[in-house]
């Protein structure tokens, strides 16, 4: 019998996944994995207390899983990975085509295939420091404003949250003078938003149209600061597919971000490095099982 750990978040979706831990153990018992459930304790390194395991099913929310990422990567592990979502945006179990339905989530991965899936890295220039991402890095206006969402907000009035959390920081609108390095140029870019995708989408919003995450390069998207209302309207433009001088797109497979300003970063909704950073796709980093061919209809329910 295989070995398995369920890796849950048990604040995540309103404490449903809490509710359903026996029932996703039992599904994965039918499909010959002897699984321990397990509740994160954030500050600690989940790997510390799991011994040797097959495979590490992660319930919960992007931040959750940027969270059990990191740590795996902290121990230098290469373990067959699982999502289940049951955060408020879910953007990379999205990209995944995991089903929304919990249940049905621990069912597509119990009979799923391990894909090789990219993903981000961070180093913090100087420090050496890393941190790794599974969906996004960004930085600029709104970027941080999961990382200042209440959770009890987010469990009220869901994905909402976020837009009212949004509202209150257009009073701290501000350039960023940046100078950014990719494979093949480097350039200046005073910068309101910066977005990098190693995956599809940014709350769900389908920014990166061409992103994947099994293709070894981001997809990246920066602002240009003009005045606020003229810098909404260059992305709304961007974001109904209409192309502006104001909004660069560009893919590479690493580039290098420097200002001299003390500016804030995000991964997955959690606290990001600080600048100068260097960020690298790794391509093919994550084996995570996903879903076999299916119709989106059978996916969503």
């Amino acid at each position: 019998m295989k070995r398995a750990v369920l890796l849950y978040n048990a604040a995540a979706g309103k404490g449903k996944i809490e509710k359903n831990v026996d029932r996703i153990v039992e599904i994965f018992r039918q499909a010959d994995y002897d699984m321990q459930p397990l509740p994160i304790r954030f500050g600690a390194n989940p790997f510390d207390w799991c011994g040797e395991i097959d495979l590490a099913v992660i319930a919960g929310g992007d931040g959750t899983i940027n969270y059990v990422v990191n740590a795996m990567m902290q121990r230098n592990l290469s373990v067959n990975i699982g999502v289940i979502p049951a955060g408020t945006a879910n953007d990379f179990a999205g990209a995944l085509g995991m089903s929304n339905n919990i249940l049905r989530a621990a069912r597509q991965i119990a009979e799923g295939e391990v894909e090789l899936i990219d993903c981000g890295k961070a180093e913090q220039m100087g420090s050496g420091e890393l941190i790794y991402f599974v969906n996004i890095f960004s930085f600029g206006i709104f970027t941080t404003t999961s990382q200042r969402t209440p959770e009890e907000l987010k469990h009220r009035i869901g994905k909402m949250a976020y837009v009212v959390a949004a509202f209150k920081e257009l009073r701290n609108i501000h350039g960023i003078p940046l100078t950014i390095t990719t494979d093949s140029e480097a350039f200046y870019y005073p910068t309101l938003l910066g977005l990098v995708f190693n995956g599809e989408t940014a709350g769900r919003m389908p920014l990166a149209r061409k992103s994947s995450l099994r293709d070894g390069v981001f997809d990246c998207i920066f602002l240009q600061k003009r005045s606020p209302v003229v810098s909404a309207g260059d992305m709304l433009l961007y974001m109904i597919g209409i192309k502006t001088r104001a909004v660069k797109y560009l893919r590479t497979s690493q580039l290098t971000l420097v200002t001299p300003m003390d500016e804030q970063t995000d991964v997955d909704g959690q606290r990001g490095g600080q600048f100068p950073l260097r960020l690298n796709c790794l391509h093919g980093a994550l084996k995570v099982v996903c879903p076999k061919e299916e119709s989106i209809w059978q996916r969503k329910k």
